[in-house]
């Protein structure tokens, strides 16, 4: 390391975990990097039907557990810090110090001297808002289509249901956007990037403004819509130090996490994004110059266009199916040891599922995995079909579920369609493809391109990245 380096530290706040990365401009690469489990989910009994909601204040301290992690001599040297996180999702918060109780859903937490009152983060998995209530809603000027767990749909669903709650509130955004806000100490309305302020809709990023009218009109509390600027962007200034990160250092606006991992992955326009964690996606550029429809999209479209870096757009397919699928099975098979008076960890039952997986080569057994429905078909629930007496095993079911999981991709886009864009190359990334070698498989099995797996090129690397942009 060169004497008077100076690094950039990468957050990213994904739907289970937080990880951080610390990246060295000079010799682009990452130095060190950390991840912490946010273990914030809530459930109880007084929660919506569809309800995902997560603790604030349990994400956060990820975010110092990680920073607890890293040299605390390199993170002298931060000049700057970079966020990104999981889109779509919402929280509401004041800064005050009135009284809270977790049945009314308000959490207070202290952060550098400041108290911050929020809400609960209403999730990208949030399916509170039924497919008869989005069509209650007003339609958007945007390219991009609006599905539950979009940050504006879930406004709307409080504001008509719970609208005594909302009123409690005078900010909005990501949880993303209220870390940076309280690094900052920002007391004012905070900062959303295009990137994100799209995730929630009602967002027309060609013009880079609110639907405000069309919000106002329907009854949307506007008032909490934050102010965006541009991905990359520099919004304040540390307010204190900050695990040895000097008061001081340069923080920018808060990123999409889907664009901020296919930064340090996507090489050249020939290059397709495999990007598979707790949900999946498959991305790719698009040409020079290129604007999407003015139109939004049907229902039925599965590929959608995001904003990615300096104006340009990537082609997204989409889907809520991912690792959260194959959690969700390895949740079961703990429950099951459980009913027979076994126990067994979670890490432990991955690895035999994984293990029992390699071992079927192939599997005549049919699952289509998609428990969580897609944005496209939100009603489709998952199905198994082809069930006999010789596929029932835990190998033959962990293949058919990591080839649902791609076939579902693939469905949304095809070779072709990589194809027909000039797709020469799959980059796969994300952790819930690189620690599975039976979904390897089948991806590289269902696309029949070649495939280069990258174990860097996360979200965290692409903050720190983009800050240098």
């Amino acid at each position: 390391m060169a004497t008077g380096s100076k690094f950039v530290l990468g957050i990213d706040i994904g739907t289970t975990s937080v990880k951080v990365s610390l990246y060295d401009p000079q010799s682009k690469q990452t130095l060190q990097s950390a991840a912490c489990e946010t273990h914030a989910k809530i459930s109880h009994d007084r929660q919506p039907s569809g309800a995902a909601e997560q603790d604030v204040g349990k994400i956060l301290e990820a975010c110092e557990t990680c920073l607890r992690k890293l040299d605390a001599e390199c993170l002298k040297l931060v000049k700057r810090i970079g966020v990104a996180g999981q889109m779509h999702g919402c929280v509401c918060w004041n800064y005050g110090n009135e009284e809270t109780d977790t049945i009314s859903g308000l959490s207070k937490i202290k952060w550098f001297e400041k108290s911050v009152i929020c809400s609960r983060l209403f999730t990208w998995q949030d399916s509170r808002c039924t497919p008869d209530f989005i069509a209650s809603l007003p339609t958007p000027v945007s390219h991009l289509r609006l599905a539950t767990g979009h940050g504006c749909a879930t406004l709307f669903w409080l504001q008509r249901h719970l609208p005594e709650f909302v009123q409690k509130f005078q900010y909005a955004g990501t949880v993303m956007d209220l870390l940076v806000n309280v690094l900052c100490g920002l007391d004012e309305k905070p900062v959303m990037s295009v990137q994100n302020a799209a995730s929630w809709g009602y967002f027309n990023v060609e013009e880079k403004r609110w639907n405000k009218e069309i919000l106002s009109s329907a009854g949307f509390p506007v008032h909490l819509l934050p102010k965006v600027v541009d991905p990359g962007s520099i919004v304040g200034k540390l307010q204190s130090s900050w695990h040895g990160i000097p008061a001081g250092c340069e923080v920018g606006v808060a990123m999409g996490d889907l664009p901020c991992s296919v930064l340090p992955s996507m090489q050249s326009q020939s290059d397709a994004v495999v990007n598979i964690s707790t949900s999946a996606q498959l991305v790719t550029s698009t040409p020079p110059g290129f604007h999407p429809p003015k139109s939004t999209p049907t229902c039925s479209s599965t590929v959608e266009y995001f904003p990615y870096f300096r104006g340009q757009y990537l082609a997204v397919a989409a889907a809520l199916t991912g690792g959260n699928v194959l959690d969700y099975f390895v949740s079961t098979l703990q429950e099951l040891a459980s009913e027979f008076g076994f126990r067994i960890t979670k890490d432990e039952a991955y690895r035999k599922m994984i293990e029992k997986g390699q071992e079927v080569e192939d599997t005549d057994l049919v699952i289509c995995p998609t428990l969580y429905g897609e944005r496209h078909v939100p009603s489709q629930h998952a199905s198994i079909q082809n069930l006999t007496t010789a596929n029932t095993s835990i190998g033959d079911t962990t293949r058919a579920l990591c080839r649902g999981i791609v076939r579902n991709l693939h469905d949304m886009m095809s070779r072709k369609d990589l194809t027909d864009r000039g797709v020469t190359r799959i980059i796969g990334c994300g952790s819930g493809l690189l620690r599975n070698k039976v979904l390897m498989q089948e991806l590289e099995r269902m696309f029949q391109l070649p495939v280069e797996y990258r174990q860097g090129g996360d979200a965290a690397e692409g903050a720190a990245i983009a800050m240098l942009q």
